[in-house]
């Protein structure tokens, strides 16, 4: 298998960041470009049930998190990622499983790497054989192979 370029998507939690030793290993072993994917919440599908806000503020807080999403990448690359000298940043609004797949077809990534449970689920029993619904979206509509990390291993 020839993997020239590997599709990190990560929420930022402390789970998702541990498929960082993974993403470094495997890049340097495959010489990989890595896509360091954030996927920020679509505030208008949770905002409706207090009412619409407007146009205005749904910009200035999507913008303000995208910002600190930004810098907190750019930390991880910096700490995480030493070994893996050709990276790219992106940063996309929605649906978290649906942009991961999305960004697969136009990045033409070769794999994907990320954690069974990510945001939410530091305290969740490390026993629990499900993965999280991203991790299973991903993992059932994947066209190419998905390394998925257990954030809990030691």
């Amino acid at each position: 298998m020839e993997v020239r370029t590997i599709l990190w998507p990560t929420d930022l939690s402390k789970n998702s960041i541990k498929a960082a030793k993974h993403v470094s290993s495997l890049a340097g072993k495959y010489q990989a470009k890595v896509i360091l994917l954030y996927v920020g919440v679509d505030l208008a599908s949770y905002l409706r049930a207090y009412g619409d806000p407007s146009e205005t503020q749904l910009e200035h807080f999507q913008g303000w998190e995208l910002k600190q999403a930004k810098k907190h990448l750019e930390e991880v690359c910096a700490k995480e990622l030493k070994a893996c000298p050709n990276i790219e940043v992106k940063l996309v609004l929605g649906d978290a499983a649906a942009e991961i797949l999305k960004m697969i077809k136009d990045t033409k990534a070769d794999m994907v790497v990320l954690t069974s449970h990510g945001r939410g689920h530091d305290d969740l029993d490390q026993k629990s054989s499900d993965f999280g619904s991203v991790a299973q979206k991903v993992m059932a509509n994947s066209p190419v192979p998905v390394h998925l990390v257990n954030p809990y291993a030691k």
